[in-house]
């Protein structure tokens, strides 16, 4: 069954572009129409990644990505002709797992768009168990945080981050390590993007206090705090 791509751009040379493009690589394609519900309609498409703008109709491409994550950890790529750093570290932010600057390359599109599906695809079918600590399960399948009965999704790079802290329990884990884990999946961070990644796991987990565990050790790195008290 071929692999689904849901586009969410208001220009339709853009759009035409890339149904042309991703139909030619064996995609199956849908393009948002009611810029009113993309939220709605992406995932009424179900679709096994996102393509998305960030200057759209009524709200942009932020706003509908956070309320995407509400409800779905699936891949998103950010297509804008915004190349201020501060717009990539905001999509980054907000659960995107990569961005492209416009005018951009169809081949070096699709290239992404197929490595970031089989990565997908091996998450899926390789991580079907979890890693636990102190109450608190890392889903590296349903890509989730979960404490007791709630259950908070996070992006494929947020898991990411987590997993060599969870896999190392206590331990501190450098920066470096954690910025070369995903490197190795072509996502190139520095320290302020990942300090705002670190920043943005802890708002989304305040409410099963996880923001308490996850723990910056100053000129070192981070660890998963292994106080008795939490």
């Amino acid at each position: 069954m071929a692999e689904r791509i849901f586009i969410v751009e208001d220009n339709q040379e853009i759009v035409s572009l890339l149904e042309k493009g991703l139909s030619g690589w064996g995609f199956s394609t849908g393009a948002c129409e009611d810029f009113h519900q993309v939220a709605e309609e992406t995932l009424a498409f179900q679709p096994d990644l996102v393509l998305m703008d960030v200057n759209l109709p009524f709200f942009n491409g932020f706003y509908w990505t956070q309320a995407i994550r509400k409800k779905s950890a699936l891949p998103i790529i950010f297509l804008s002709s915004r190349n201020e750093d501060a717009d990539q570290i905001m999509a980054m932010n907000l659960g995107a797992d990569d961005y492209m600057t416009k005018p951009f390359n169809l081949d070096l599109l699709i290239v992404k768009i197929k490595a970031l599906l089989r990565r997908t695809a091996g998450q899926s079918q390789e991580s079907t168990a979890s890693l636990t600590f102190k109450g608190y399960q890392l889903d590296l399948l349903n890509s989730e945080l979960a404490a007791g009965s709630h259950r908070i999704p996070l992006s494929k790079n947020e898991v990411k981050l987590l997993y060599p802290l969870f896999q190392q329990p206590g331990e501190i884990v450098s920066r470096e390590a954690i910025m070369e884990a995903l490197w190795e999946d072509e996502l190139f961070v520095d320290r302020n993007t990942l300090a705002v990644m670190v920043n943005r796991i802890r708002a989304k987990t305040r409410a099963i206090d996880f923001d308490q565990v996850l723990e910056t050790i100053k000129g070192r790195g981070l660890r998963l705090h292994d106080s008795e008290q939490f």
